[in-house]
């Protein structure tokens, strides 16, 4: 259940931000379009030349991660900003606020695809959802 819930209830959440943003849908549905047509559904290896698309998933995930609490252990001792940790310490990182945290995001509650698509539309911003860039961990790291 939890690898299906999860994946479910993010669905849910981009299709409400989608409902409150119709100027979004609308430039997606334009998008799939143009890049897929209208005979055929979106097929896996369409994903890379649909970075608007890839932009409301990403900023979807950033606002409703699946996972808003992950739970990690230290390998080693650490500090981290003055506190310090021994190994084996179990760790909580709330990734909820971390991808509401105005130090990283300009206007953090808004749901703003711009974060993440270039002004040229390319979409070529290199924010790795992966886990690479740590203020943005919607599956963890």
């Amino acid at each position: 259940m939890t690898g299906t819930d999860t994946s479910a209830v993010t669905t849910e959440w981009a299709l409400a931000e989608l409902i409150n943003h119709p100027n979004i849908l609308q430039k997606a549905r334009e998008e799939i379009d143009t890049v897929v047509g209208r005979n055929r559904i979106v097929e896996e290896s369409d994903i890379a030349n649909l970075p608007y698309l890839q932009a409301i998933v990403k900023e979807t995930l950033r606002l409703h991660p699946t996972g808003p609490m992950i739970v990690r252990e230290s390998s080693e001792n650490c500090s981290i900003a003055g506190y310090n940790f021994p190994s084996k310490t179990r760790l909580f990182v709330n990734v909820w606020v971390i991808g509401r945290d105005p130090n990283h995001w300009e206007n953090p509650l808004e749901f703003l695809l711009e974060r993440f698509v270039t002004s040229d539309g390319s979409g070529k911003i290199q924010l790795d959802v992966r886990g690479q860039h740590f203020h943005m961990l919607p599956f963890g790291s």
